[in-house]
């Protein structure tokens, strides 16, 4: 399977931080951590996608370095593009698609922590 790069347009549907960025694990039992080409830690943070029809899906978003974001934000991943991938695991083929953003930002365009309005 060739590996193309699908541009998202999130323009088109609601986001909510529905789990809090972490780094991702590379392997669970050692504890190695994901890194980018610059060395920057890949963040993953599970998102709430919501269309115009109230149609609703969970998805895991990979960032390099750690999104101000925390749980129950609205939120905006910016250049957000879709990998599809396939994997045979125990004889059986999987296959989905892996996010990817430049960034996400909460709605209000200030960092989670902050001062509420």
């Amino acid at each position: 399977m060739r590996n193309i790069p699908i541009p998202v347009d999130a323009h088109r549907l609601r986001f909510s931080c529905a789990k809090a960025p972490r780094p991702r694990l590379l392997d669970y039992e050692s504890g190695k951590i994901k890194v980018d080409k610059q060395g920057n830690t890949i963040y993953e943070t599970v998102l709430l996608a919501e269309d115009e029809f109230g149609r609703m899906e969970l998805v895991k978003v990979g960032t390099s370095g750690e999104p101000p974001i925390t749980q129950g934000q609205d939120v905006i991943p910016t250049g957000m593009i879709g990998y599809p991938w396939e994997q045979m695991r125990n004889g059986e083929l999987r296959w989905g698609i892996s996010y990817k953003a430049a960034s996400i930002v909460p709605v209000s365009g200030k960092p989670a922590g902050g001062e509420r309005d």
